[in-house]
């Protein structure tokens, strides 16, 4: 288990408090996206990652000159006035990050410190942060249930206040009687899809328990032209039983009784949470997809500051 730092709150109980979202604000600070590229690119194993660095854009033309690259030739000014023209190119000094939260019933649950749902809230109130320290702007979309919200990328305080406060709602009209949902994780990555230029960097925090072929296409059609990572987000319930005993489970309306005395059925349910893990890297990898993952034991800020390194 990372332990937080006394600076960062710490994720923790069954829903989000703005003033935490907020205060992330300085520990995000530590966070360097300058070395995403660097940190992330290994996590798609054998397939070829879709990281492109900061890119350029376009300056202005003059005339050529010796040593110029004559791939960048302006053809049609060339044309005009008779002489030979370059375009000259500078290098962009920020990438627009959009940020999609999961705040559907399936990230409702926890064991250990907080909820799925309160955690995936704090990496993206990290994210939003340390992109606007960083001078890019920030926007995104938080779904939950059959709604969603989106807030379009600026880079401004105000914005990633908008964002935290969407965080903050969403996360809680989650509540065990709430109505069956009837969209997925497919459509909030359509929408996105909507508000994403090329060149973006795209953060999906989700359990991606709804996760489908839908999804899939949406999310490769993203990675064309941006660079999208996955965030995964579980509990360390889903993924190992507790200790030998019986234990009373419930979905909010009915009662059962667990049994983990059988070390066959304990090591099957391990097993079986691997093969999925494995099953999703290796689909998002396909699309050059990296996935990172945290358990609702980890301290968000140093899983992150691990992965990317000191500013």
């Amino acid at each position: 288990m990372t332990e937080p730092s006394p600076a960062s709150p710490a994720a923790a109980g069954a829903y989000t408090k703005i003033d935490d979202l907020i205060r992330l604000r300085h520990p995000a600070r530590e966070l360097a996206f300058h070395r995403q590229r660097q940190a992330f690119a290994p996590l798609v194993g054998p397939h070829q990652s879709r990281f492109r660095g900061r890119g350029i854009e376009f300056e202005e033309v003059r005339a050529y000159q010796a040593g110029d690259d004559i791939r960048n030739i302006d053809w049609r000014v060339t044309a005009r006035s008779g002489r030979p023209h370059t375009k000259l190119f500078r290098e962009e000094r920020e990438r627009p990050v959009l940020i999609l939260l999961d705040q559907g019933m399936s990230m409702f649950f926890g064991s250990r410190g907080c909820f799925k749902s309160v955690l995936a809230a704090h990496v993206a109130a990290l994210l939003a942060w340390a992109a606007l320290q960083q001078n890019d702007r920030v926007g995104g979309l938080v779904a939950g249930g059959n709604s969603h919200a989106v807030v379009r990328p600026r880079r401004s305080a105000h914005t990633v206040l908008k964002l935290l406060r969407d965080f903050d709602t969403f996360n809680h009209r989650l509540h065990r009687n709430r109505p069956a949902e009837t969209t997925g994780l497919a459509h909030a990555l359509e929408e996105l899809r909507r508000i994403t230029r090329p060149g973006a960097n795209v953060f999906v925090i989700s359990d991606f328990k709804q996760f489908d072929v839908q999804g899939e296409k949406h999310l490769h059609q993203m990675g064309r032209h941006s660079d999208v990572v996955a965030v995964r987000i579980f509990d360390p319930l889903e993924r190992e039983l507790p200790p030998a005993g019986c234990y009373t489970i419930t979905d909010g309306s009915r009662n059962a009784t667990l049994f983990t005395g059988n070390s066959r059925v304990c090591q099957r349910y391990q097993e079986r949470f691997d093969l999925k893990t494995d099953s999703l890297r290796h689909l998002l990898g396909r699309h050059g997809v990296p996935l990172l993952q945290l358990s609702t034991r980890d301290a968000p800020l140093h899983y992150l500051k691990n992965l990317l390194g000191p500013r």
